[in-house]
């Protein structure tokens, strides 16, 4: 069996669906056309303080307009991020306006690319004689990546063949520059990106060359003679007009001993999901099991010892780095929202391997926390960052926590974040089922329709994630022998009930999944009531940040308390072990309706004197999803409360 198509029709992902194709596609293509005033006063890097003129360098490129280059060295990849966040919306339902608009930047992509397939306007535009000169830093392959990402997107959402074409000519410039052969450099990306997008356009052209690039480049990674340091010795520069400073070590690029070798996540993060995600895909393809060996020992290193609570991943600024086990603090927290969209990507690829439902809950997390908080409930502003602790006082005086914003800019300075939660947003439907073998995996409990190519349907039906219940039913147009492997939630910690026609049904538990087999022939119907009870959750003791604090979770959802509910000073504020938590409906404070939680603590109110007062208070707290958190006001937010 294989899926043929997922339609998703989910209340609470509609509205992230709907703000993607209706204001964050129309308002980045005004970015990305320098319509948009983005420019902002902000006193640290990450706010945009000059237009995108990502599309116009493509012009310029392309002969069609004079001028010089501006903007990031990898600025290409933001139009390319767009494009492929377009073709999924153009897969899912018409728009005309959005069809001319995306072929227009296919013809514009083609103008621009060169006869050899080489498109980079950085290089072509302001350093032509530096090209793969210097691999570690200049980003060329993750800019042509991200375009045959979009390239494979557009041909299976409309049948672009021109888009794909492009996509075909540029891997096939690096294949010809790039592999074990004499007179081809023996290297690979300073930032993992060509991996995974060269292993989606084997699967999209059925052509081996681009696997064998994809595993040539993984297998080469980080082995003797390094890639990296005899180019600094021969045809890097000391100093790149792109990036001053000093040579990042070999870790920084996963590039320090073979990916079969790393022990532990290291380096920039993004990097290394990324790394990951196209690791798992040569696995798979190449029958790997070392290869395989490696993703799981290292998603076990991210997941068990450098993840936080909201699914977010690297802990420090320095680098947009992991840093060691168990290192997390909240206030000074990375936690980028490319990385948690990468994880989505990583963990992805692990359960087209083996489904397993430890990747989709982790799955799960991300989804609900750790991605959409990068970006604000009216789809036009964004995070880059996404901090577990925020003071907006420390935010503006403290140099350590520069990256820590208390409010989304409506553009970022490196703006890779927002194409690229449209773009995982865009593409959701990929993420709810996988198909293996004779068996259908609900890895997520989001309200869709499955089509298998033997004419069955799965189709499930929820208020997820404000309420446990979720109806499945499977149609069968002629008797199939077929097993539906159903997730059971980490989080969920009560007697789950899994019935049909009120009776309960008997399943086996594998790997996490509740597994009905048998032969399903015109319509069966299951109810699956998972219980959701608010509670507390405490980090590992060797997480010293979260020492004697405890976060709330309902369901998958993370919450946080902000100040504009609960008064400043967050910090003085207290729970009990045994303090009763309430799930209350909210349709009015949020554009978007939630369930928040109530409850009673105590504060440490401060003395006027500046001394901490002995007698703590009892009050009322109001905590809100983490991913809603900054849409209203300005102010104080927090995850890990004190308890008492």
């Amino acid at each position: 069996m294989k899926q043929e198509r997922v339609t998703i029709n989910d209340h609470f992902w509609n509205y992230y669906r709907d703000l993607v194709k209706n204001v964050m596609i129309p308002y980045q293509w005004r970015v990305l056309n320098d319509e948009e005033n983005i420019a902002t006063s902000g006193k640290t890097s990450y706010y945009a303080t000059e237009k995108s003129h990502a599309l116009e360098n493509l012009r310029i490129a392309a002969g069609l307009t004079n001028g010089e280059f501006h903007g990031q060295w990898f600025q290409d990849s933001d139009v390319y991020k767009w494009l492929e966040a377009a073709a999924y919306v153009l897969g899912d339902s018409e728009d005309q306006g959005l069809r001319q608009r995306v072929d227009q930047v296919i013809d514009l992509i083609a103008a621009a690319q060169q006869d050899d397939g080489y498109l980079d306007t950085y290089f072509q535009l302001k350093e032509p004689t530096r090209k793969l000169q210097h691999v570690a830093k200049s980003h060329e392959l993750y800019c042509m990546g991200h375009y045959i990402e979009a390239g494979c997107a557009l041909y299976q959402a409309i049948d672009s063949q021109k888009a794909l074409d492009i996509a075909v000519k540029m891997a096939d410039f690096i294949d010809a520059h790039f592999g074990p052969e004499e007179g081809k450099l023996h290297g690979y990306p300073g930032h993992p990106e060509i991996e995974l997008a060269l292993m989606k356009l084997a699967d999209t052209t059925q052509n081996e060359k681009y696997l064998k690039l994809a595993a040539y480049m993984v297998n080469t990674r980080g082995t003797q003679p390094n890639f990296f340091t005899e180019q600094l010795q021969t045809t890097a520069a000391k100093e790149e007009s792109y990036w001053g400073g000093k040579e990042p070590e070999l870790g920084y690029f996963q590039a320090d001993v073979p990916v079969r070798e790393i022990e532990m996540a290291e380096g920039h993060a993004v990097r290394m999901v990324y790394l990951l995600t196209g690791m798992a895909h040569v696995a798979r393809e190449t029958h790997d099991q070392s290869l395989q060996a490696a993703c799981e020992r290292l998603y076990h290193d991210i997941v068990d010892r450098q993840m936080y609570v909201t699914g977010g991943v690297g802990a420090t600024a320095n680098g947009e780095a992991f840093t060691f086990d168990n290192d997390l603090p909240n206030d000074t927290a990375y936690a980028e929202t490319c990385a948690s969209c990468g994880m989505v990507f990583f963990l992805k690829q692990m359960l087209e391997n083996q489904p397993d439902a430890q990747y989709a809950d982790v799955m799960e997390r991300e989804l609900f926390n750790g991605t959409i908080s990068g970006m604000a409930l009216d789809g036009q502003h964004f995070f880059y960052v996404n901090p577990l602790e925020v003071d907006p006082v420390a935010c503006a005086m403290d140099p350590n926590k520069h990256h820590v914003l208390p409010t989304r800019p409506t553009w970022l300075a490196c703006a890779c974040c927002p194409p690229n939660l449209a773009r995982l947003l865009s593409s959701l439907d990929r993420y709810v089922y996988t198909v293996h073998g004779d068996t259908v995996y609900l890895d997520q409990f989001i309200s869709s329709q499955l089509v298998l190519d033997n004419g069955v349907q799965v189709e499930q039906q929820s208020n997820y994630p404000w309420d446990g219940q979720v109806t499945i039913t499977v149609t069968a147009p002629q008797a199939t022998d077929m097993a539906l492997g159903i997730r059971m939630p980490e989080w969920c910690h009560g007697a789950v009930r899994l019935t049909e026609n009120g009776m309960a049904v008997p399943y086996e538990m594998q790997r996490g999944y509740m597994v009905l087999t048998g032969i399903y022939e015109a319509t069966t119907t299951y109810v699956l009531n998972l219980p959701m009870q608010a509670e507390q959750v405490t980090a590992n003791p060797a997480v010293k940040a979260d020492i004697g604090k405890v976060a709330l979770q309902r369901g998958p959802i993370v919450y946080c308390l902000e100040e504009v509910d609960n008064g400043p000073h967050l910090p003085w504020v207290t729970l009990s072990p045994d303090a009763q938590l309430t799930a209350v409906t909210d349709e009015s404070s949020l554009s978007i309706p939630f369930k928040a939680i109530e409850t009673v603590g105590k504060r440490l109110p401060v003395a006027a004197t500046g001394y901490v007062a002995r007698n703590a208070t009892p009050v009322n707290l109001r905590f809100v999803p983490y991913f809603a958190w900054a849409n209203r006001m300005v102010g104080e937010m927090l995850v890990w409360v004190n308890q008492r």
